[in-house]
């Protein structure tokens, strides 16, 4: 698995952009990136556009590597329909990416410890790989003996965030079910996302 040194709030800094909508974010205080030079960047080209489209929607995943994002790319050009809309389809299908839609978690770093550390099941399967996909109709919960851990009740008593339509949870069983694959506008993102430009980026 690639390393991923860089946490969420220097994601924001470097991103210029409070990427999650979370109250603590550094961005909030200090609204340009790190560095002497954060305050004074400069127009960026179209190149450097779709760059940074690219580089929200790998950071919002949890930092993403470029190996398995450009598989998503090339898997989401395979299926049907529009590419950019089945690429936002791909990431939303993530394991980790749904249970922190589900809120489990707080975050979605949390969301993929959670997985990783073997806490979920899907179908009544044990699954620990983050970047599993999750189909319509799947049952996702937490374990029952994981299901006393702080960050997990934590993350449901958490008011930042709501469920979003396309999910059923039930947080006093700690189950959720995919309804559906979610188009771009049903997903809560914080900021503006572009997956038009990721598509552009890659078809240079």
């Amino acid at each position: 698995m690639a390393k991923r040194a860089s946490t969420k709030h220097k994601i924001d800094r470097r991103l210029g952009l409070n990427l999650w909508g979370r109250p603590k974010s550094p961005f909030n205080d200090r609204g340009y990136g790190p560095g002497q030079h954060g305050q004074g960047r400069r127009k960026p080209t179209d190149y450097g556009v779709q760059l940074m489209a690219k580089q929200k929607l790998k950071g919002y995943y949890g930092n993403i590597g470029e190996k398995q994002f450009r598989r998503y790319h090339a898997e989401a050009v395979r299926r049907k329909g529009g590419t950019d809309e089945n690429l936002i389809g791909i990431l939303e299908s993530r394991l980790d990416a749904v249970i922190y839609r589900m809120k489990f978690v707080s975050t979605v770093f949390a969301a993929r410890q959670l997985v990783n550390h073997g806490h979920v099941n899907v179908n009544g399967r044990r699954v620990n790989i983050p970047s599993y996909l999750v189909r319509e109709g799947d049952k996702v919960e937490i374990k029952k003996s994981s299901r006393e851990l702080l960050v997990i009740l934590n993350g449901i008593q958490s008011s930042e965030r709501d469920v979003p339509a396309y999910l059923d949870v039930d947080h006093s069983k700690m189950t959720g079910t995919l309804i559906s694959i979610p188009k771009l506008e049903e997903v809560p993102y914080p900021v503006q996302m572009e997956p038009n430009l990721v598509v552009e980026f890659y078809s240079r």
